[in-house]
């Protein structure tokens, strides 16, 4: 069966996003632990602090059997697609500012990437606006980091 076509319990859903942010959160650490540049490590830390608050929103909605703060669904949230223009490198010591940004932005498109084919996969079922939601709160992410980016790294022409 396609893993595009699968949709899962409440909880199910729930345990599959808490790993998804667990694993971003380790990312982010693992990042932070090999950087030496202090703005790159609190780039990185910012979005530690970010994944571990989503984490346990997710972990709260599983005690109580519902996830709040449903907003605009049917909003898109528009990304520049940054993560086409430039490689995923792994950081290490030397890495910059920039360096740990694209790394960022290239970990919030692999969520985004994930809730999108789940989101899509559950359309129509209760979990489907479930995953709409956490595919529009990573989409989030990805649009202040890629803002950050622009404001930062991009020139005007």
């Amino acid at each position: 069966m396609d893993s595009n076509q699968v949709c899962y319990t409440f909880d199910a859903a729930l345990e599959m996003a808490i790993t998804m942010e667990e694993e971003g959160f380790r990312n982010y650490l693992a990042a932070i632990r090999q950087l030496t540049n202090k703005g790159a490590k609190e780039l990185m830390r910012e979005n530690a602090l970010d994944e571990l608050n989503h984490k346990h929103e997710l972990e709260k909605a599983l005690l109580d059997g519902r996830m709040g703060g449903e907003g605009d669904l049917d909003q898109t949230i528009p990304t520049m697609h940054l993560d086409y223009l430039f490689d995923k490198k792994e950081l290490g010591p030397h890495s910059g500012v920039r360096d740990a940004l694209i790394y960022a932005i290239h970990l919030e498109k692999g969520a985004v990437d994930f809730y999108g084919r789940v989101s899509s996969g559950c359309a129509g079922a209760p979990m489907g606006k479930l995953f709409a939601q956490l595919l529009q709160e990573e989409s989030r992410h990805l649009q202040a980091l890629e803002d950050l980016y622009e404001h930062h790294f991009m020139t005007e022409n």
